[in-house]
Parts: structure tokens; C-alpha cells; sequence
């Protein structure tokens, strides 16, 4: 589900459209939080593509949360 990438952050190996694996992953996820409306696309509102700790890359996204 998860890679380190070279710039040592948590990257999301589903890409941009693992709609149910980034919903399962932010139902278990204790520090999920859920963006400002503008930034929201899942229509799952508990989604990592719906997380404020997740930004943006050209395949996936990578997640800040500590």
C-alpha cells in the first residue's frame, strides 16, 4: 500500500483512482483528517484523497502525517 520514496516520504502505491483501498486505509487511520470542501474529491468523505495530510504528485500522493 505504502513506499518510501527517494525524498524519504510515505507514498501511496495506488495511485489516484484505488478509491476503496484509500477509503479501507483512512477508516484505520487515528490521525485521518478531513480537508477543507474545496480540496475534497472521494465521494467517500473518510478517504485518504480526502485527507488534508495528503499532497499531491504527478502519480499518487504522499502523506504527511507523523
Amino acid at each position: 500500500m505504502w513506499q518510501i520514496n527517494e525524498k524519504n516520504e510515505k507514498e501511496f502505491l495506488g495511485g489516484k483512482t484505488a478509491w476503496d483501498m484509500a477509503a479501507e486505509i483512512a477508516e484505520a487511520c487515528a490521525a485521518f483528517s478531513l480537508d477543507v470542501e474545496e480540496e475534497l474529491i472521494a465521494e467517500e468523505e473518510v478517504s485518504c484523497y480526502n485527507c488534508r495530510y495528503r499532497r499531491w504528485t504527478a502519480e499518487t500522493f504522499v502523506c504527511l502525517k507523523k
